[in-house]
């Protein structure tokens, strides 16, 4: 069911509730319960018509099981990326890069007395 409840204890919920909030007093409180379902299902149809306006004819080839964020495990995935010690000639070349900029400044060194460059954009 939803949120692991089952129909058992709904029922006790339904129970448990008649009797705190009484008779004379109950079907009002079923009248607003009803209309809270009503306009939240209205709210979820209308976000999701929202949704199929603004992303097209893409809207129904999404895989949305396959986005579901409760499917990502943390632990499995870092054990992946650590098991994972090929490394491919694209990572290769990028690192070698990184070293040579990292070896081989482009900037001119400081001169005394000088006035130090300024970037007023940079904060």
């Amino acid at each position: 069911m939803f949120f692991g409840l089952t129909i058992e204890k709904l029922m006790l919920i339904g129970v448990i509730a008649a009797v705190l909030i009484g008779p004379e007093r109950l079907p009002r409180y079923a009248e607003a319960l009803a209309k809270f379902t009503r306009r939240a299902k209205e709210t979820m149809q209308g976000a999701r018509s929202r949704m199929r306006d603004e992303m097209g004819p893409e809207f129904d080839d999404v895989d949305w099981k396959k986005l579901d964020p409760r499917q990502y495990d943390p632990r499995r995935i870092i054990r992946e990326a650590l098991l994972d010690d090929t490394p491919t000639a694209t990572m290769r070349a990028a690192g070698a890069a990184a070293l040579a900029a990292r070896e081989k400044p482009e900037t001119t060194p400081f001169v005394a007395g000088e006035r130090p460059p300024f970037d007023d954009e940079a904060t």
